[in-house]
């Protein structure tokens, strides 16, 4: 049975986009050194990211979010509505705060900023690969706030979910794991489980960063 693109047993293909030369050439030479991991290409801006990942389709694209011309998140967008088999981790620097939540709504599954280490930059392109998000410690306060200065969800997206479905969105904001969820809630991790996939497919979310998002934005984290 062939591994997950994450896997330990599969080589992971990445190209990365970043308009800085220095930047870029050292995290070709930081991705090289990390096992598992192999470089497709190397881009310099937005629009030669999108042409390398129709060439080379990697199972991730590491972008930055300020490149001229074709930023990260058109990049984003572009990518994951061309090539969905291709997730995307962006990275930030502490600038970036207005891109945040509209790379997320693009469909990033990683954010990391631009002092992450080699350990940092690898478990988050691997979790991409997985199809689980990542978010950066450092970010999660800012990606918070640029949620809740978005305009709240549809009412009745709030209104679907139940009550329980609700703790666990709650809980989910906080930073719980399933496991830890379902120790809290004194339930079994299936069922919290089961209480995610619903709520995800009622509020029309993809990810975990998607529902802290959505939390803060509706006021259940608050609640």
């Amino acid at each position: 049975m062939a591994s997950a693109p994450g896997g330990a047993g599969k080589t992971l293909r990445v190209v990365l986009a970043d308009d800085q030369a220095v930047v870029r050439e050292g995290l070709v030479t930081l991705l090289g050194l990390l096992p598992g991991i192999e470089v497709a290409g190397a881009a310099s801006d937005g629009a030669e990211a999108v042409d390398l990942v129709a060439e080379h389709h990697p199972d991730v694209l590491l972008v930055d979010l300020r490149m001229p011309g074709l930023d990260g998140v058109r990049t984003t967008e572009l990518v994951r509505a061309r090539h969905p088999g291709t997730e995307v981790v962006v990275l930030t620097t502490y600038t970036d705060d207005d891109s945040l939540l509209g790379a997320l709504r693009a469909g990033a599954r990683g954010f990391l900023t631009k002092d992450a280490d080699a350990e940092a930059i690898a478990r988050a392109l691997r979790s991409a690969a997985d199809g689980q998000s990542t978010v950066d410690a450092s970010l999660q306060e800012r990606l918070v706030g640029a949620a809740a200065r978005a305009a709240p969800p549809r009412a009745e997206a709030v209104e679907g979910l139940t009550a329980r479905e609700v703790e666990v969105l709650r809980l989910i904001a906080a930073g719980l794991s399933n496991t830890e969820i379902a120790r809290t809630l004194v339930v079994g991790e299936a069922t919290v489980k089961t209480h995610v996939n619903h709520l995800f497919a009622k509020a029309g979310l993809r990810d975990r960063a998607q529902a802290v998002a959505f939390a803060y934005r509706s006021g259940i984290a608050n609640g």
